[in-house]
């Protein structure tokens, strides 16, 4: 599975006009995506999601919303900050499982090793049974008519899915 995430990665990197990965030239940040994993543990009942975003692009949404300087994952984070983070996190990320909407805990977040991203943590608790996964994931496309977000999963019995989501169509089914 990560293997066939990095070529799906790897190959959007390359279709996209412009990407560095294309033209040959050095780039910062000329795509636009995110990606979340999202494991179903079974012993523990529970979807545990670890989500990778831009930070210039998310404090980009999160000032058109009207929280602007937030300093996410710096010395300077302002109080509050991880609050409005988890609150675009709720708008712009759904999930219903077993045709049931459920509300995801924001656990937390961290820096990327690159220090360009943040990890965002969230959990469903209480999840038993698992057979379908409806993923609703327009996050930052609000901003950006090209974003594209990767969304792989890990489901029960070790059944693997991945689904993108673009300006669109940004609600996709996983079946287990």
């Amino acid at each position: 599975m990560k293997r066939s995430f990095i070529v799906f990665y790897l190959l959007i990197l390359l279709a996209h006009p412009g990407s560095p990965a294309s033209s040959g030239t050095v780039e910062y940040h000329d795509f636009h995506i995110s990606k979340c994993l999202i494991d179903y543990n079974e012993p523990e009942q529970a979807l545990q999601m670890s989500m990778h975003i831009f930070l210039d692009d998310l404090e980009e949404a999160l000032r058109r919303q009207g929280a602007d300087k937030l300093f996410l994952c710096t010395p300077k984070e302002t109080a509050g900050a991880e609050q409005h983070l988890a609150e675009y996190l709720r708008q712009h990320f759904r999930l219903k499982v077993n045709g049931k909407e459920r509300a995801f805990s924001f656990v937390g977040k961290e820096i990327s090793e690159d220090l360009a991203a943040v990890w965002c943590y969230l959990e469903v608790a209480g999840v038993s049974g698992l057979k379908e996964l409806e993923v609703t994931n327009d996050i930052l496309m609000e901003v950006y008519s090209d974003q594209k977000n990767v969304v792989s999963i890990n489901g029960p019995g070790r059944k693997q899915g991945m689904l993108l989501m673009q300006k669109g169509s940004a609600v996709r089914k996983a079946l287990f």
